[in-house]
């Protein structure tokens, strides 16, 4: 029996990178899928799950558009009769807008980037708990980010967005007050992503990729099955009473101020 076994998840952004690496392993655990993303590259997530005998369908549409929600939570439903794992997980980053000065950023720029990212897993609390409130319990995973903790993991329209995010999961949380759903937040450090893909492939040209996540005490980027890991935990039973709470990956680089001039720890005669 798998950590999933029966139950039905929703992933959004499960075209790539994170929100592919855990459609497959929910569908590896037992779940049944419903893999949503604004790219085709859903697609080819499901034929993978497929491909490994799981579970799973594919839908596009737009995290941040309210009827696009609201239909892949009821097709969820209408599918598989349930739902009781939500993960809104798709984002978007700041792109050029991040390399402006804040003082040249417009509100257009926040509009854009604040309702995917923000208005985005709102908008999966709101439905995907209407559709588990009758079941008494179920699981909403919201992706924020180390950059919504503090300064200097990203530009402050993203860091802003996903510190929106780790607020959401809070209040969500409370507002479901005794329904038995649980709403809880993951915080990735460097993950290599599509999201991340221009920060990975400058450093491989300029054959500096060993210096990817120096930063954090484990000194390298992450790999999105680690925060998929983690979000399987979230979305099992295992963490049944784990609530309104968000969850750091990122290698330890949260855990710390920033020290200059540090080495690697050496041993005494070493």
């Amino acid at each position: 029996m798998g950590r999933l076994s029966g139950k039905v998840a929703l992933i959004s952004g499960a075209g790539s990178g994170i929100g592919r690496a855990s459609a497959k392993l929910f569908a590896s655990e037992g779940a049944s899928v419903v893999a949503t993303d604004l790219s085709a590259g859903v697609e080819e997530t499901v034929r993978e799950i497929h491909a490994a005998g799981g579970k799973a369908i594919s839908l596009n549409g737009d995290a941040g558009n309210e009827d696009d929600v609201i239909k892949w939570v009821a097709t969820a439903v209408s599918e598989y009769g349930r739902l009781d794992i939500a993960w809104a997980n798709a984002g978007v980053s700041s792109g050029a807008m991040g390399f402006r000065s804040f003082l040249e950023q417009t509100p257009e720029d926040w509009s854009t980037l604040l309702r995917v990212n923000l208005i985005g897993p709102f908008l999966m609390i709101k439905h995907a708990a209407q559709a588990m409130i009758p079941n008494g319990k179920g699981s909403i995973i919201c992706t924020a980010s180390v950059a919504g903790l503090r300064y200097g993991a990203g530009p402050a329209p993203y860091s802003a967005s996903k510190a929106g995010v780790i607020n959401l999961v809070q209040t969500a949380s409370q507002e479901l007050f005794g329904t038995g759903i649980r709403v809880n937040g993951i915080c990735p450090g460097l993950i290599e992503t599509g999201m991340t893909k221009s920060v990975y492939d400058r450093a491989r040209a300029k054959g500096t990729e060993g210096k990817i996540g120096q930063l954090n005490p484990l000194q390298r980027g992450g790999e999105p099955i680690e925060i998929a890991n983690a979000a399987l935990f979230l979305a099992s039973d295992e963490a049944s009473y784990v609530n309104g709470q968000a969850y750091v990956v990122d290698g330890g680089l949260s855990s710390s101020h920033p020290v200059a001039g540090r080495g690697p720890l050496r041993f005494p005669g070493a």
